[in-house]
């Protein structure tokens, strides 16, 4: 741990945690004091953090859906694909 240094941080909580529960930004020691407030300080810091989030969250396939119901469908599959074997064996003799 470093002692004797003050930074100052901004802390966006997140209000859907299924990525980050929180993001934290250290303010830059030279920036300017005067003539932002806070609101717009904190406005640009949940700016960021969304761009981030668009930019690295992974993508959405069109066929999420199908990946949810994967062992349904393996299920049922197997199960038509046996049924359609036992009948030609049953046709065959």
């Amino acid at each position: 741990m470093v002692k004797g240094i003050s930074r100052r941080v901004i802390v966006v909580r997140s209000p859907d945690p299924q990525y980050f529960e929180q993001a934290i930004f250290l303010l830059r020691e030279d920036a300017p004091d005067g003539g932002v407030s806070a609101q717009q300080v904190l406005r640009q810091a949940k700016e960021v953090a969304d761009r981030y989030l668009k930019r690295n969250a992974p993508a959405r396939s069109r066929f999420a859906w199908l990946r949810r119901r994967e062992s349904w469908l393996s299920f049922l599959a197997g199960a038509g694909v046996t049924g359609l074997v036992w009948m030609l064996a049953r046709l065959l003799m």
